[in-house]
C-alpha cells in the first residue's frame, strides 16, 4: 500500500479549511448560559478540599523551583551529560521535572504557574542544547519511550497557549522530521528508520561510542535483549568480560539498532500536536498512514509484532521473529511499553480520523498477556515494583491475577500485576462496553480492596486508577474526599523532601541522580484531573491529555476553574454525564464548561439540576455562579463528533451566547 492509498481525515473536517488555524471554529448554533439558583449553606466536603489543593500546590511549585532552578529557569545542575556508553540518556528527566506544570493551569492553577513553566522549559532548552542534547529544539535521537516522557511539557504548553508563534512554530518544526521528506521517515516502506531517532535523523545502534552491551549496571534485572543468540549465557557475564560485552554489543547493533519499532508509535503525538494546533492536513494524513501501517503488521496475526526492518518485513533483522525489537515484547518491560505505543498510536488516528478500527491495535497487547494470565501469589514473583507494594501489602501470600509482560524463545515469561492505566486509558477513550469488560476482569481476579486509596507518587503521578474506576462505578461514594486528602499528603511530603534535601543546592546532583527532581516535583494533577474533569492521568511514556471535560474562567478568560469555584465529574457516560460546579465563594463566577481536550465531542443537550433539557448540539456550555451558588449539570454527549483542535471558546460563546 503507498502512501496515497492510507486512511484521510473524513468529511467531519470540513468546516476548516487545512489553511485555517486550528483554533478557528464556525460558532455552534447556540451557547447555553445557564445559571445556578441553589444555595449552598454548606458546601460538600470534597469541594473546599478541592480548593485546599489548588491552594497547596501554588505554594508547593514555588519552593520547588526556588530550591532547584536557577534565574533563567534551568535546573541547577554543574555536571554534564552527553558522555560515554549511555551518553544518549538524559534529556528526557529534566523535562520531565515540571511534566504536569501546564495541567495544573490548564485546571485552575495560579495565572503566574504558566509563564514560570514556560520559563523553565525554554532555561532547560538552552541548558541541554548547551550539553549537545539538542538540535534546534529538539532531541539529537533516542528511543520514544523516553522522548515521549520529555515532550509531555511541550505538550501541555502547547495546549495552554494554543496561540502562541513560538510554540506553533517549534510542533510545526518537530513533526516535519517525521513527515515524508524528513529524515527520519520512509513514505515508501512506512517505517521510521531507527529506533534511536529525532532532530538528528536516525541515529543508529544504541550509543555514539563502540557498541557495547551492557552500557549500564542497572539493567540487570531485565536480563539479555537477545537471549536466543549463540555463545551468550548471563548478563553477569558479558558485565564481567569488555570483549564479550563488545561482540554483544556489534549483535544488538545488527539485530535491534535500526528498522522500526512499535514504541515509535508515540512519536504520532508530535504530529498530532501540530495538526491539532494548526489544522494542517499533512500532519493527520502522516498520523494515519504511520498507524495504518503497525495495524497491518497486525492484520493475520495473533500478536502485535515489536518490530519491522527498514523495507517494513517484521523480524527482517530477527531471523523472522515479531519479537525481540528495542523497548519491545522481549526487553526490556514488554507489555507496558507496547502496551502504551499501541494505545497512544490508535487513540491519535482515532481522535484525527474518526475511525475507530485502529482501537484494535490498541486492544490486542491487553487481550493476547490476559489470555496467558494466571493466580499467582506476589511472594513468589519478583518484579513487583512499587506501584503494587501499597495494595499487595499482607497479602503476599494471596493469589492474584498476573500476565506475563514480556515474551522471548521460552515462551511469556515475566510476571506481574497488569499496569491498570492502560485498559482504564484505552477504556476511557473508547467507552466501549468491551473496553470496560476487560477491566471488570482485572477487578474480578484482584486479591485488594479497589476502593482503596493508597498514598503514593510515582514519576507518572499515576496509580489511582482503581479506586476511581470503583467511584464511576457508583462502589466508591467516599473516593473524592479520600482521594484529595491523599494528594495533599502526596504533595506535603515532597515539600519536605524538598526541605531536607541533602543536596548542596548550589551544585545539583550529578549525572547518574538526574532522577532527583522528579523525585521531589510536588505537582499532582491525578486527584484533580479524575474528579474535575472525569478522565485518567495522562500516558506518561508519550501520550495526548484525553479530558472528558475541562473548563475556561469566562472572566479572565483563561482555562481552568475560577477561584473559589470546584467542580466534580461523577458520571462519563455519553449519554448521562454528570458535573457539579460549587463556588464556595461570594463573588459571582463565569464558568465555560467545554466537552473533550479539543472541544471535540458534541454536547446534545443539558439539564441544570431537575430543569428541562435544553439543546446545544456544540462543545461549549456557559454557567453562571452567584456566591454559594451550586448546580449540577447533566449532559448528553457523542464523542468525537466535531474536530478536535486546540483553542479558545471565546468566539463561539460571543457570538453564539444564548440565555437559558
Amino acid at each position: 500500500m503507498t502512501a496515497s492509498d492510507q486512511p484521510r481525515v473524513p468529511a467531519l473536517e470540513t468546516t476548516r479549511t487545512a489553511a485555517e488555524p486550528a483554533a478557528t471554529r464556525s460558532p455552534q448554533p447556540r451557547v447555553p448560559a445557564l445559571e445556578a439558583t441553589r444555595v449552598t449553606v454548606e458546601p460538600p466536603a470534597w469541594a473546599a478540599l478541592e480548593r485546599e489543593l489548588f491552594a497547596v500546590q501554588d505554594k508547593a511549585w514555588r519552593v520547588f523551583s526556588d530550591r532547584y532552578t536557577e534565574r533563567d529557569g534551568r535546573l541547577v545542575f554543574r555536571d554534564s551529560l552527553g558522555h560515554g556508553l549511555d551518553g544518549r540518556d538524559g534529556v528526557d528527566d529534566f523535562y520531565e521535572a515540571f511534566f504536569n506544570w501546564p495541567t495544573l493551569y490548564l485546571l485552575g492553577g495560579s495565572a503566574d504557574l504558566l509563564a514560570a513553566t514556560r520559563r523553565h522549559w525554554r532555561g532547560v532548552s538552552a541548558q541541554l542544547a548547551e550539553m549537545g542534547m539538542l538540535i534546534d529544539g529538539m532531541e539529537r535521537g533516542y528511543d520514544w519511550f523516553h522522548q515521549g516522557e520529555g515532550m509531555l511539557l511541550f505538550y501541555g504548553l502547547c495546549l495552554a497557549e494554543p496561540g502562541d508563534a513560538e510554540l506553533r512554530g517549534l510542533a510545526r518544526r518537530f513533526a516535519d522530521l517525521y513527515l515524508p521528506g524528513g529524515p527520519n521517515y520512509d513514505p515508501e516502506h512506512r517505517v521510521i528508520r531507527a529506533p534511536h531517532n529525532g532532530a538528528g535523523g536516525p541515529r543508529w545502534g544504541f550509543a555514539d561510542d563502540e557498541a557495547y552491551f551492557p552500557w549500564s549496571l542497572a539493567l540487570r534485572p531485565y536480563g539479555m535483549p537477545l537471549d536466543w543468540i549463540d555463545g551468550f549465557t548471563s548478563f553477569d557475564e558479558l558485565a564481567a568480560a569488555p570483549e564479550r560485552a563488545r561482540a554483544y554489543g556489534r549483535v544488538m547493533w545488527d539485530r535491534m539498532g535500526r528498522g522500526d519499532v512499535i514504541v515509535n508509535l508515540a512519536a504520532t503525538s508530535l504530529v498530532t500536536n501540530a495538526y491539532l494546533l494548526t489544522g494542517e492536513r499533512r500532519y493527520a494524513d502522516w498520523v494515519a498512514e504511520y498507524a495504518g501501517a503497525w495495524r497491518e503488521r497486525l492484520d493475520g496475526r495473533d500478536v502485535v509484532p515489536d518490530n519491522a526492518g527498514l523495507t517494513g518485513v517484521v523480524g527482517e533483522y530477527l531471523e523472522g521473529r515479531w519479537y525481540g525489537g528495542h523497548y519491545g515484547w522481549s526487553w526490556p518491560h514488554g507489555l507496558p511499553p507496547v502496551g502504551t505505543g499501541a494505545i497512544v498510536g490508535a487513540a491519535n488516528a482515532t481522535l484525527l480520523t474518526g475511525d475507530t478500527s485502529y482501537l484494535e491495535l490498541a486492544r490486542n497487547p491487553l487481550d493476547v498477556v490476559l489470555r496467558h494470565a494466571e493466580r499467582r501469589r506476589p511472594a513468589d514473583v519478583t518484579t513487583i515494583t512499587k506501584r503494587w507494594r501499597p495494595h499487595l501489602r499482607g497479602l503476599e501470600q494471596e493469589e492474584t491475577l498476573m500476565a506475563p509482560m514480556r515474551r522471548g524463545d521460552r515462551g511469556w515469561f515475566d510476571w506481574n500485576v497488569m499496569p491498570t492505566q492502560l485498559p482504564v486509558s484505552l477504556w476511557h477513550f473508547s467507552r466501549d462496553a468491551a473496553d470496560r469488560e476487560r477491566i471488570d476482569h482485572l477487578r474480578e481476579g484482584s486479591s485488594w480492596d479497589w476502593a482503596a486509596v493508597h498514598t503514593q507518587r510515582t514519576k507518572e503521578e499515576a496509580g489511582h486508577e482503581e479506586p476511581w474506576y470503583e467511584f464511576l462505578a457508583g462502589r466508591n461514594p467516599g473516593f473524592p474526599e479520600r482521594m484529595l486528602r491523599s494528594a495533599m499528603d502526596a504533595c506535603a511530603q515532597r515539600v519536605e523532601s524538598i526541605e531536607n534535601d541533602p543536596v548542596d543546592p548550589a551544585v545539583g546532583p550529578d549525572a547518574f541522580g538526574i532522577h532527583h527532581w522528579q523525585d521531589r516535583n510536588p505537582v499532582v494533577t491525578e486527584a484533580l484531573l479524575q474528579l474535575t474533569t472525569g478522565s485518567p492521568q495522562v500516558l506518561y511514556n508519550g501520550g495526548l491529555a484525553q479530558m472528558h471535560v475541562r473548563y475556561h474562567d469566562a472572566a479572565l478568560r483563561r482555562p481552568g476553574l475560577p477561584a473559589d469555584v470546584a467542580a466534580l465529574v461523577s458520571d462519563i457516560r455519553p449519554d448521562h454525564t454528570v458535573v457539579e460546579l460549587v463556588n464556595l465563594g461570594q463573588e459571582p463566577r463565569e464558568v465555560v464548561v467545554q466537552a473533550g481536550t479539543y472541544a471535540e465531542h458534541v454536547v446534545h443537550t443539558v439539564r441544570a439540576d431537575d430543569g428541562p433539557a435544553l439543546p446545544v448540539e456544540g462543545p461549549y456550555v456557559a454557567v453562571s455562579l452567584p456566591g454559594s451558588a451550586q448546580v449540577r449539570l447533566t449532559l448528553t454527549m457523542t464523542l468525537r463528533g466535531g474536530p478536535p483542535a486546540y483553542g479558545t471558546p471565546w468566539e463561539a460563546v460571543d457570538q453564539g451566547r444564548v440565555t437559558a
